[in-house]
């Protein structure tokens, strides 16, 4: 893994949405937004319907999901938006 980056996988039911090493993540949480860098606390939260954001490029539109951030590995079950 490179230096000031963690992994993140985006899993939705049916299939992974996304798999690899990122930067930094921007997400809507259920109290409120914020975005996650390498290194960040550990982290267990709900989130709302809204955008993922990952390394300021790329979005992936949700309806709800759960995510989980511990030792540089950040794991995201979603359900997709229609």
């Amino acid at each position: 893994m490179g230096v000031g980056k963690f992994k993140l996988s985006v899993m939705d039911p049916d299939k992974n949405i996304f798999d690899g090493e990122i930067e930094s993540l921007f997400l809507q949480g259920d109290n409120g937004e914020y975005e996650i860098q390498p290194y960040h606390y550990p982290v267990l939260g709900l989130l709302r319907e809204g955008q993922i954001i990952i390394d300021w490029k790329y979005s992936i539109s949700i309806k709800k999901g759960i995510l989980r951030f511990f030792k540089n590995d950040c794991v995201i079950l979603v359900e997709m938006s229609e």
